[in-house]
């Protein structure tokens, strides 16, 4: 019984040490398969007939470049790095400015893709690698 709850520890903390997502594991495009506001309240999220028109999608380069297509055209760009399971985005504002956000990661598996952003009005984006 005493070696139970060590053993059960070191089995918590190896399933708890994911290996970090490299920029390398992102490059490609990656088509919107749902668009969620988990929290909002309600809960909503972008009704599959408009995704289809829309057909949005996010771009990573090998340059470490994010471009975020709406309705074909440029909603989003910039520059990311990684930082452990989380995108450091670095938009590229009209004005010329900039501003600095996480993407959180909580699913990539080479063909899927789910990622977030945190906060009150966060977004959770699942796709498809193309």
């Amino acid at each position: 019984m005493k070696y139970i709850l060590p053993f059960v520890a070191f089995l918590l903390l190896v399933q708890s040490c994911k290996p970090a997502i490299k920029s390398a594991d992102l490059y490609g495009t990656w088509k919107y398969l749902k668009v969620e506001n988990p929290n909002e309240t309600p809960p909503s999220s972008v009704p599959q007939d408009e995704l289809q028109v829309q057909a949005p999608y996010i771009k990573f380069t090998k340059s470490d470049s994010l471009i975020i297509i709406w309705g074909g055209k440029v909603l989003s760009h910039g520059m990311f790095h990684m930082e452990g399971n989380n995108i450091s985005y670095t938009e590229k504002l009209p004005d010329g400015s900039t501003r600095t956000f996480p993407f959180y990661i909580s699913k990539i598996d080479g063909k899927n893709l789910v990622f977030e952003t945190l906060g009150e009005q966060g977004t959770r984006v699942t796709a498809v690698k193309e």
